[in-house]
Order: structure tokens, then C-alpha cells, then sequence
């Protein structure tokens, strides 16, 4: 995947909020996508220096999702890869400021 097809977007939560304003800006990424491919799309979308980057993968939730007789059909949520960006000091992505 290049820079330009990645889509990477911002989770928004009071967690992340309180994060943005310590430099770290969270944002949910593609599983496919590596570390590198997804500081290149965050720095070409959003025009800032990345100078971190960690990632986390959150397993989907086991849901039931249709009773049949006494028995609960189980399905599952989708799997979400969680990116933490550390940005070079000085540099704001404008969308966490927005809140306010």
C-alpha cells in the first residue's frame, strides 16, 4: 500500500484527547498496513513529523448474534489495529483541536 491509498483516521474519546495534548495522537489504521506505511500516510494527510510510532491490534469481541431455540449463535467483531503517533514537538493535527 503507498501513502496515498492508506487511509489512516483518528480516534476521537476523551482518552485520545487528553493524550493529543501531551504530542501522542491516536488513530485506527488497516491491519495490513506496517509502522512504515503508516507514518508515511499519517505525515502526507495530516502535514506533520511523526517521529514514533506504536501500534496495538484489539481482538473482536465475541457477540451473540442470533438466538436459535436455547442456543445463542456466536459471531464476532472485527479485529481493529490501534496506532499510537508521536508528533515532533510543535506539530498539531488540527481535527483534536476542533473538539473544544
Amino acid at each position: 500500500m503507498s501513502a496515498t491509498t492508506l487511509i489512516v483516521t483518528p480516534r476521537v474519546s476523551e482518552q485520545t484527547y487528553q493524550l493529543s495534548s501531551t504530542g501522542v495522537y491516536v488513530f485506527n489504521a488497516p491491519k495490513s498496513a506496517n509502522k512504515l506505511e503508516i507514518k508515511n500516510a499519517i505525515q502526507s494527510q495530516y502535514d506533520v513529523t511523526v517521529v514514533k510510532i506504536n501500534v496495538s491490534v484489539l481482538k473482536g469481541k465475541l457477540k451473540p448474534s442470533n438466538k436459535r431455540g436455547l442456543r445463542a449463535v456466536y459471531g464476532s467483531r472485527a479485529d481493529i489495529k490501534k496506532v499510537y503517533a508521536t508528533l515532533k514537538k510543535g506539530d498539531k493535527i488540527s481535527v483534536f483541536e476542533e473538539i473544544e
